[in-house]
């Protein structure tokens, strides 16, 4: 017979003593296949996590429910996760793993463990969770661990940094004094939303391009949450800026099925015309991201509107064509 799993024990317990007023030690321990000594480990996990009212009633010669003392309403957490909790599990574990560096280890692992607690804590295991269920990201650029505690310290501190920043788009290094605002976490790689001083405005600089990082004593400019919210959430992606334009998308009935589904941004606007097809707007500052993801959808979408934006995204489609045509 094989061994029944913890979390599924404590559940046969918990549904023995429903099921039965009374139950005699022998028959919860030739039920659940264990011995004496871990019975009363479980006994004691169920009063001391649960609040459990089990207790053993020697005129009746067994256990039972007695009745519920202070604190907590006795409740066992259901054999299964909603697909939102196995997935928020899942990828908490596998952030605190990337973030884990020789300073944050003994912060890091405890939480990882827990986290593996409450997921062993369902029908099965967490080990066997991990290997049934993949959480994938692909294009993730893992940034140095050792800027993860002083990008922390600086945040909460207020302090200013001095970074040394590689922009890709112009394939240069800058050196740039910052203020620290949010760390964001957007397509499986990390941000820094800060106010850069040599620019005079708040930029978003990937962790990934941040070649050195170095404290400095000087206090943090404050931009406010409103401020950061207009320049960074306004637009589409995580280019952003103070300028919005609208994009409008016509998508083919049969990618529509998709689409029409799709979180693009939180102020988009969809709709289905009466072919099937469907129509979506959505706000955008830097063109960058937005034309990446039409393009991902080759001939199954048309940009309808802005003409500027429907103009390079042409440029585009006929510099690959020319690139990949003999």
């Amino acid at each position: 017979m094989p061994r029944m799993h913890d979390a599924e024990r404590l559940h046969r317990i918990d549904q023995l003593l429903h099921e039965r007023r009374v139950v005699p030690l022998k028959d919860m321990l030739a039920t659940l296949g264990v011995s004496r000594a871990t019975f009363k480990r479980d006994l004691a996990y169920l009063r001391d996590r649960f609040n459990a009212p089990i207790e053993y009633d020697r005129e009746l010669g067994g256990y039972r429910f007695g009745k519920p003392g202070p604190g907590p309403r006795y409740a066992l957490p259901g054999l299964w996760f909603s697909e939102a909790e196995v997935a928020a599990l899942l990828t908490m574990s596998q952030l605190l793993e990337e973030l884990d560096s020789n300073l944050l280890t003994p912060h890091i692992r405890p939480l990882v463990a827990r986290i593996d607690t409450i997921l062993g804590e369902g029908k099965v295991g967490s080990t066997e969770l991990r290997r049934r269920i993949r959480i994938t990201r692909a294009g993730v650029r893992p940034p140095s661990n050792h800027l993860f505690p002083a990008i922390g310290l600086a945040l909460l501190q207020r302090r200013r940094l001095l970074i040394h920043y590689y922009g890709r788009a112009r394939d240069d290094v800058t050196e740039r004094s910052v203020s620290p605002q949010r760390l964001v976490h957007y397509r499986g790689n990390w941000y820094l939303d800060a106010w850069c001083h040599l620019r005079q405005a708040l930029r978003s600089f990937a962790l990934d391009g941040i070649r050195t990082l170095q404290a400095l004593d000087e206090t943090a400019e404050e931009c406010n949450d409103a401020a950061l919210d207009a320049f960074f959430s306004a637009g589409y992606g995580i280019f952003s800026g103070a300028e919005v334009n609208w994009a409008r998308l016509r998508f083919s009935a049969e990618r529509a099925r998709w689409v029409a589904t799709e979180h693009w941004h939180s102020q988009q606007r969809g709709s289905f015309d009466a072919e099937g097809r469907y129509l979506l707007e959505v706000p955008y500052s830097d063109p960058r991201e937005l034309l990446g993801e039409v393009l991902r959808h080759g001939s199954s979408v048309e940009l309808l509107d802005p003409p500027a934006l429907r103009h390079r995204l042409r440029a585009e489609l006929q510099a690959a064509l020319a690139l990949n045509c003999d």
